[in-house]
């Protein structure tokens, strides 16, 4: 199972990192570039921007990984509810995979308000319900499948 994960997750990153909007690629499948109102890195910067486009091009591989063998393993961590265990699965793989399309459309959108507010609010707030749902379900195994405080 492990060479499984390390596989899909290197191919997924290597698709990524290539057809991120800095990529290669991206122009060319996604018909994204850098909006003309963002300036290009100077000295370190360059390295340290390409530095996170690996990492996020990493985190969206394994997240991508853990969207396709992940739920069994949640599953058998404890006793939890079914539909919030599978929501925790879910959430778990948008907080690994949304950095390479956010941060993408973010160089794309450039300083366009009216994008950034749609970007921002479309990952922002999903990013925020992911934590709450996997915070759920983590508090319902440590519960062992008792009902949290409040009620739920």
């Amino acid at each position: 199972m492990r060479a499984k994960w390390t596989l899909v997750t290197a191919v997924v990153a290597a698709f990524a990192f290539l057809t991120g909007v800095n990529g290669p690629l991206g122009p060319t499948v996604f018909g994204w570039r850098p909006a003309p109102t963002i300036t290009a890195p100077t000295g370190v910067q360059l390295p340290l921007f390409v530095l996170l486009g690996l990492t996020e091009a990493l985190a969206f591989g394994f997240g991508l990984a853990f969207l396709l063998f992940g739920y069994p393993w949640l599953r058998r961590a404890g006793p939890a509810p079914a539909s919030l265990t599978r929501l925790a699965h879910l959430s778990i793989a948008w907080v690994l995979t949304n950095w390479w399309s956010h941060d993408s459309l973010h160089i794309a959108n450039g300083t366009d308000l009216r994008g950034l507010l749609a970007i921002e609010y479309a990952y922002h707030l999903t990013l925020m319900l992911a934590g709450v749902l996997a915070a759920a379900w983590f508090s319902g195994v440590v519960r062992g499948g008792r009902a949290a405080p409040g009620g739920g």
